[in-house]
């Protein structure tokens, strides 16, 4: 079955006037804040704190004075932080007193455009180094007009008002739109054009929960800490597979089971960027930016995924005049978790038509020949919103640097591409060299 083509029409890239490295990431583990009496009473500024401090060390900053400007980025601060100011009331957390600073939120986009606003700011050669930092605290958001330490427990009917607020309600309305079958909908496509049956799609899902899940156990800063072995076990199992396909793992639409969603949770990450040309003054491991596509569609696009996504990697490969094959690591927003192989198939990164058998034959594992979510992913490393893209980031430049322990990829990451996505708006794709 063939669907009818259609490209979103955008401009080309310039280059930026000066070349601008990665120097020092930093990320908090992504946690229930509030289910942990280690860390109940944290707050955003605790977070960001952890986070942002870690990158400016990793940096080889002495301290904070060396940053000229501070970005701040979170994917809700009215509902997660109760605040409209986000970026003052955490700027003295970690040294920005002082600073200019500016705040943005593009949903869960936030992380990817948090490093292209830290990029752009010394790319104009107004500023030499900027701190970038994201935190969202979705899963325990504060209490209005109480202090921050102060948090509640995110409900579904509460998260729900959150997405009406998130789309665009002149034309659509998320509930009406049955948000599992929307999210379907590049989905059902692709199932249809590569004519897989309903139960071969739902093998390949499984088979990509399960290897995201390896990664995920593996990593120190995961939301999950348990096998899917382990947890198969407590239902009775002793298959995986069976586990996954069974009514423990339910359906959540018409192809998505639970396991296919994202875990929301709270985190923060940070980044720290500089001008190429000083960037070895500071630590020996930059990674360059070499580009950043960026396309917007909102929610009453049907497969605006797909048509954005496909936009921005056309103006970033059209740049940089590299392609997804040419890359040796793939990192991807999955809070749908099928946008693991769609999303690599429409940047190149897998070969047209083929990516549903790479997944089912475990060949983006981190071990594996094209790696993809090497940190596990939105449905098991956990998804902390706008923070989740910085995390990414994090993970990104350690596999880069080859830092990135047991999940480290078996094989040297000179190129490396991540496709950001979130609430219906905001898509990016962006190449990353080690130098």
């Amino acid at each position: 079955m063939k669907y009818e083509e259609y490209q979103v029409q955008t401009n080309p890239l310039k280059p930026y006037s000066r070349g601008v490295s990665i120097i020092g990431v930093g990320a908090t583990p992504f946690m229930h804040v509030m289910d942990d009496p280690e860390t109940d009473g944290l707050c955003e500024g605790d977070l960001v704190n952890n986070a942002a401090v870690e990158a400016m060390k990793d940096a080889g900053l002495d301290n904070a004075r060396q940053v000229d400007f501070f970005v701040h980025g979170q994917a809700g601060p009215s509902w997660q932080m109760a605040a409209e100011t986000p970026a003052m009331h955490v700027a003295n957390w970690i040294g920005m007193k002082g600073r200019g600073n500016c705040h943005h939120s593009e949903a869960c986009c936030t992380g990817y455009v948090a490093l292209e606003q830290a990029v752009s700011l010394v790319a104009s050669g107004a500023y030499d180094i900027v701190l970038s930092v994201t935190c969202d605290m979705s899963y325990s958001p504060a209490i209005y007009n109480k202090p921050q330490f102060m948090r509640a427990s995110l409900g579904e009917s509460h998260f729900h008002q959150v997405l009406c607020g998130i789309y665009p309600r002149d034309y659509t309305y998320e509930l009406h739109a049955a948000g599992g079958t929307h999210a379907e909908l590049w989905l059902d496509q692709y199932r249809r054009e590569n004519g897989l049956s309903a139960e071969q799609l739902d093998d390949v899902l499984c088979a990509m929960s399960k290897t995201s899940r390896r990664a995920a156990v593996l990593n120190p800063l995961s939301l999950t800490k348990q096998t899917y072995e382990e947890q198969a076990a407590e239902f009775g199992f002793d298959d995986v597979d069976k586990f996954l396909h069974s009514k423990f793992n339910p359906r959540v639409a018409t192809y998505l089971r639970a396991s296919n969603m994202e875990l929301q949770a709270d985190g923060a990450a940070a980044v720290v960027v500089c001008a190429s040309d000083i960037a070895k003054q500071y630590n020996d491991h930059p990674i360059e930016v070499l580009g950043m596509g960026h396309s917007c569609l909102e929610i009453g696009n049907a497969r605006l995924e797909k048509y954005a996504t496909e936009a921005a990697y056309r103006q970033v490969r059209d740049l940089t005049g590299l392609t997804g094959k040419d890359m040796d690591l793939f990192m991807t927003n999955d809070f749908i978790q099928p946008s693991q192989f769609l999303s690599a198939e429409a940047c190149e990164y897998l070969p047209r038509g083929e990516a549903w058998q790479y997944m089912l034959d475990g060949r983006t594992a981190y071990d594996a020949d094209r790696p993809i979510n090497t940190n596990g992913g939105r449905c098991n490393y956990g998804h902390a919103h706008g923070t989740s893209g910085m995390a990414d980031i994090f993970e990104t430049v350690k596999q880069m640097r080859g830092e990135a322990g047991k999940t480290q990829v078996k094989h040297p990451v000179k190129h490396a591409m991540l496709r950001g996505y979130g609430g219906g708006q905001n898509l990016m794709c962006i190449i990353l060299e080690a130098k």
